[in-house]
């Protein structure tokens, strides 16, 4: 995909300051691009990649995978890319509202777990809900589902820790934001990156 001057003139900046790091080429070109959409160096200390994150992810992209969001701001975020590539189907639990039981605390979480016993091998984009990320693990951790990847986000104060680190520990291909910090933004950011070093890899074999 094409970048625009502006962007390009942007990422050469965050080249120049970013300082040392150890991340693989792969991870850097996402590491970038969540300093360039929130223009918080910080993240470069907070982005975690498990060890088959980028080559799975970016193999069910290539398969057509199924991505589950929770928020329509990463809906919205990620159509265009999504849509210049690979086309696959995105689905987002915000628009499940008619499934949600009488108690809206428990919507996040009760519309999650309905899209993901439906496609339970997707990716999901978990930016904003602390709910719906412990619904999904609980669904990972009980082997009810087996997500190809998981992008966890999520800010918060109390217990959002606890949640990083249980997908840290699932054995499940995961990109996520330790500590207090994550939004829609990083997560839109992280999926944006994922497809195009996907299309880069596999492009070819989806055109013609």
């Amino acid at each position: 995909m094409e970048w625009q001057l502006n962007d390009a003139q942007n990422l050469a900046l965050i080249d120049r300051e970013i300082g040392d790091y150890q991340f693989s080429p792969a991870q850097y070109e996402i590491v970038r691009q969540v300093i360039y959409a929130t223009g918080d160096f910080e993240y470069k200390s907070l982005i975690r990649f498990s060890d088959r994150a980028l080559p799975a992810g970016a193999a069910a992209l290539a398969a057509c995978s199924t991505i589950i969001v929770d928020v329509p701001m990463v809906q919205v975020g990620i159509r265009s890319t999504i849509q210049k590539t690979f086309a696959n189907p995105v689905y987002c639990s915000a628009d499940s509202n008619n499934w949600s039981p009488k108690d809206q605390s428990n919507s996040a979480a009760w519309e999650i777990e309905t899209l993901a016993r439906k496609y339970p091998e997707a990716i999901f984009v978990m930016s904003q809900g602390q709910a719906a990320l412990t619904a999904l693990l609980e669904l990972i951790e009980a082997e009810e589902i087996r997500p190809a990847l998981v992008i966890g986000t999520p800010a918060g104060f109390i217990d959002v820790d606890v949640a990083k680190q249980r997908l840290n520990d699932s054995n499940v291909p995961h990109i996520r934001i330790d500590g207090r910090k994550g939004n829609a933004v990083v997560a839109t950011a992280i999926i944006n990156g994922l497809v195009e070093l996907a299309w880069q890899a596999y492009g070819h074999d989806n055109q013609g």
